[in-house]
């Protein structure tokens, strides 16, 4: 799968709120998450992260994509109850898995 294709099953799943077990096929094990509320070191501890609290209720517009060689970018409205943001995400990937992804945020409209 290219870069983008990635990222967009990536969200795909995410969103979905549910079968985040299917991350393992598109992550790498060492998945590195930075984001402005969590880091994460491994796609073990970020899969479970999720399946701790899963996303409910939310859903994003995208607005713009890019890729590259082995990278893509996704900037979209992100919205739940209460809650509208704009939000960026880069995938880098490595031997066609997502080996790092770092989003970005203003996180005091969560608080």
């Amino acid at each position: 799968m290219k870069p983008l294709e990635l990222a967009l099953k990536y969200m795909s799943i995410f969103f979905s709120g549910s079968n985040l077990e299917e991350m393992r096929s598109i992550l790498h094990t060492d998945l590195q998450f930075h984001g402005p509320l969590f880091r994460f070191d491994n796609a073990n501890d970020y899969i479970n992260s999720l399946l701790d609290d899963p996303p409910k209720e939310c859903v994003y517009r995208i607005l713009q994509t890019y890729e590259r060689d082995s990278s893509a970018c996704l900037i979209y409205e992100f919205s739940k109850p209460g809650i509208a943001t704009l939000m960026a995400q880069t995938f880098e990937i490595e031997r066609e898995r997502i080996k790092k992804i770092i989003l970005i945020f203003d996180r005091s409209i969560f608080r």
